[in-house]
């Protein structure tokens, strides 16, 4: 309805001029009552005003009709207009309910399972909130919050010198180092690793498994480069194995990388390709050189205590035979003494014993004729050889035991 500013008539509403309390006022001449809207705008010196509030609630319920489903018949007059506020109402609570619908359904996405092994790091705006562990846990869905689950109980391992394919897979350029000693070596070996840390592994370093690899060769470079060609290639495998592992968990700790190195093992610790038959050709000398060495210190531990034993018994039996002598010169000494005392008492007779006794030590072990010299007889003189008779007795003793 127009706002009527119009002399000598009324309205055809509520809001329009006339005599009611929201009158404009009646003619010109006539007392004009308060418009609480104000004056409609003049335009070009006709009386024409603005449309009403009315008139702009039911257009805003046409286009929503419009928009909305609509539940039962409405119609024009009187019965259309009853049917319109009761479908625009039913419209908005659908439009509600769905929203609410999908505001739970938005909601439940925020609930996540973490799996055995491993733990769950949660991010609210690309922010690390915490880490939970196996399980159903929730956090803010997508796009506000983010979850990693990364597996931290299992083994990764990374290949260095070749891509555990066997020898055809070598890498050169990873594998050739130089030694303390000026040698190149060929080092083949891999590392087992897994996450202590995920936080610090997804976060800190951008490429995980790349690092690893790097750092594992940086340090099997530094310990080889310490050590000389012969230990490397022998006895001490299990010592720069130790030592590498050591230097990259210090390594990987500097960086965050929330990495914990399990095992490092050589698969192979040869000289480079094109020499290692010139390096053969040495380990054999070498091996020939021990072998010679160890052979020569057997034959040493068992001939010098041989010779030693052989030193103590000569001069055992030297000092035996020095005592012997000295024993038999001193009784010989006393035996002449105190023959001289005897000797001094009767001369002529211990002249003859002596020659008596000297005789028969010096024809003990001789044949013996007697010949007679005083010429009566035919100048042999027949002896019994008693000597000889106590030899042949024990011998016919034996002879008669044997039958």
């Amino acid at each position: 309805m127009p706002w009527n500013n119009q002399s000598g008539g009324k309205g055809g509403g509520p809001w329009g001029g006339g005599d009611g309390p929201w009158g404009g006022g009646g003619n010109s001449n006539g007392p004009n009552k308060p418009n609480p809207w104000g004056q409609g705008p003049q335009r070009g010196g006709n009386d024409q005003g603005s449309p009403d509030l009315e008139d702009l609630l039911r257009r805003s319920q046409d286009k929503l009709k419009r928009v909305l489903p609509r539940k039962g018949g409405g119609g024009n007059g009187a019965g259309g207009g009853g049917g319109g506020p009761s479908a625009g109402a039913i419209g908005a609570r659908g439009v509600l309910l769905a929203i609410i619908a999908a505001a739970v359904v938005y909601g439940l996405t925020g609930f996540y399972r973490v799996g055995p092994g491993e733990l769950g790091v949660e991010l609210v705006l690309g922010k690390y909130q915490s880490t939970t562990q196996p399980g159903l846990n929730y956090n803010w869905p997508y796009p506000f919050g983010e979850v990693y689950t990364p597996d931290v109980l299992r083994i990764r391992e990374v290949n260095i010198g070749s891509t555990g394919e066997g020898r055809g897979g070598d890498v050169p350029q990873e594998s050739l180092m130089l030694t303390g000693d000026e040698n190149i070596v060929d080092v083949d070996f891999k590392v087992q690793w897994r996450i202590s840390d995920p936080a610090n592994y997804l976060f800190n370093v951008e490429d995980p498994a790349g690092t690893v690899k790097q750092v594992a060769e940086s340090a099997m470079r530094e310990v080889v480069g310490q050590k000389n060609i012969q230990p490397i290639l022998t006895q001490e495998r299990q010592q720069i194995e130790q030592d590498v592992q050591a230097l990259m968990q210090e390594t990987l700790d500097s960086y965050g990388a929330g990495i914990e190195v399990s095992q490092v093992q050589t698969q192979k610790v040869d000289p480079p390709q094109a020499v290692i038959g010139a390096f053969r050709d040495v380990q054999t000398a070498r091996a020939d050189q021990e072998r010679f060495q160890n052979e020569a210190d057997a034959y040493a531990n068992d001939i010098v205590p041989q010779a030693r034993g052989e030193a103590a018994r000569i001069v055992e039996n030297a000092s035996a035979y020095r005592d012997q002598v000295v024993a038999e010169a001193t009784g010989e000494a006393d035996r002449f003494l105190s023959v001289y005392e005897e000797y001094r008492k009767a001369p002529e007779v211990t002249r003859q014993r002596i020659y008596l006794e000297t005789m028969e030590r010096v024809l003990a072990g001789t044949d013996k004729i007697i010949i007679d010299q005083s010429g009566n007889g035919s100048g042999v003189v027949p002896y019994l050889p008693l000597d000889r008779l106590n030899e042949a007795r024990p011998a016919a003793n034996q002879t008669q035991g044997a039958r």
